[in-house]
């Protein structure tokens, strides 16, 4: 007869599988199945694979995450299987907005179709949002709303100058803002300083140097980001940092810790758009190319996937998009485990130039699972928001 393990060793050891491994460890006999579908290990993957938070979490309600996991996992396997002709392409014109974020919620609770959430802030500085949490200003203030209301939690003054950059953490412990066209340090905030009282001041960190250009925050290290700077009129380089909190009695102090340093070589010029993945590895787009770098400066791949210089980049934990001035829209899948060749090619979208589309360019293009989010813009009040959809969601 065989000797069964008893069921926390076993659960120890399943830890270490994929999702694939574990289901097939669960086909083995009915105790592996017991211990295989164990709500805490397809959680662990869950959190892993999409670096759900809290606060994500809190939309599950009772499903299981076992359910979660192979339904996330078919979306993202559509998504980087998909080609042109298996999305519904519509459009939205008007002033729609010039700067846009994207959430989707509802794919973690259902498998029903999901609905897009789009937000975009006008040319009127009017914000339109179903799903906001923070957003700065022409005023260099960061404003904080309950979601989806829209209520005004807090104002927190940042600067004297616009707020030109604001990147939350992947969980929301810290809020990065600069301002791009000012020569003044860019600070770091703790979200929970930025809810105290209007008479009162956010704790907040300056880093060390100046003319940032760009911010990403590392997936799965809430306290690790990495900057794009440029030293003078055009060396161009990436500075990454660690952040710290230390208490006391009755005070807090953030510190950062400068890990990696490098500037670029001289023959990549104007780098736009950037980016960082979990295995920290920072992507950018200069003229037509996609470059990839390590943190500590080490050249891993060029892309050439457009025919125009790159207008923008989309980097989340499992996709990069690249758009360029003529339109055209690529997607790559990042490699689990950082493995070569690193970013994986997937579908080349190409818009078709209409009378409302002629001379418009691209300013910014976001995704989920299940959806793609674009906006043309023309001049500074008129816009076009494209959304692809994959067909059957």
């Amino acid at each position: 007869m065989a000797v069964q393990l008893p069921h926390l060793p076993m659960a120890r050891i399943f830890s270490f599988l994929d999702g694939f491994s574990l289901l097939q460890a669960s086909q083995v006999n009915k105790h592996w199945r017991m211990v295989a579908n164990s709500d805490h290990l397809w959680k662990t993957l869950c959190v892993r694979r999409w670096h759900l938070c809290k606060c994500d979490c809190e939309w599950l309600g009772s499903q299981p995450w076992k359910q979660v996991f192979l339904q996330m996992n078919r979306r993202e396997r559509r998504m980087a299987h998909a080609r042109p002709e298996d999305f519904v392409c519509k459009e939205v014109t008007g002033n729609v907005g010039i700067g846009t974020a994207y959430l989707t919620r509802n794919d973690l609770t259902t498998d029903r179709p999901s609905r897009p959430i789009v937000c975009a802030v006008s040319s009127f500085d009017k914000l339109y949002a179903w799903d906001v949490q923070k957003v700065g200003d022409s005023t260099g203030d960061i404003y904080t709303f309950k979601m989806p209301s829209l209520t005004e939690i807090s104002r927190t003054k940042a600067f004297q100058f616009s707020v030109d950059i604001l990147r939350c953490s992947p969980c929301g412990k810290w809020v990065f803002v600069c301002g791009t066209q000012q020569c003044s340090f860019p600070k770091v905030f703790l979200t929970e300083c930025l809810l105290k009282p209007p008479d009162s001041t956010p704790l907040s960190f300056s880093l060390p140097f100046l003319s940032c250009l760009g911010a990403s925050w590392t997936p799965r290290r809430e306290n690790r980001i990495t900057l794009m700077f440029r030293r003078d009129s055009k060396k161009m380089g990436f500075m990454t940092f660690d952040l710290t909190t230390q208490k006391t009695e009755d005070k807090t102090v953030i510190g950062a810790q400068q890990i990696a340093n490098f500037l670029l070589p001289d023959h990549i010029e104007n780098p736009s758009w950037m980016g960082v993945n979990e295995a920290d590895m920072i992507v950018f787009g200069s003229g037509p190319y996609l470059f990839l770098f390590t943190i500590g400066g080490l050249l891993l791949r060029q892309l050439e996937d457009h025919q125009t210089a790159i207008r923008s980049l989309w980097v989340d934990p499992i996709r990069v998009l690249s758009t360029a001035t003529d339109g055209s829209l690529h997607v790559y899948v990042w490699e689990e485990g950082g493995r070569y060749p690193y970013l994986r090619s997937c579908c080349h979208l190409k818009h078709e130039e209409t009378e409302q589309t002629l001379g418009c360019y691209v300013s910014n293009a976001i995704c989920d699972n299940v959806s793609i989010v674009r906006v043309l813009s023309r001049i500074r009040n008129s816009s076009i928001l494209v959304m692809y959809t994959l067909k059957g969601n």
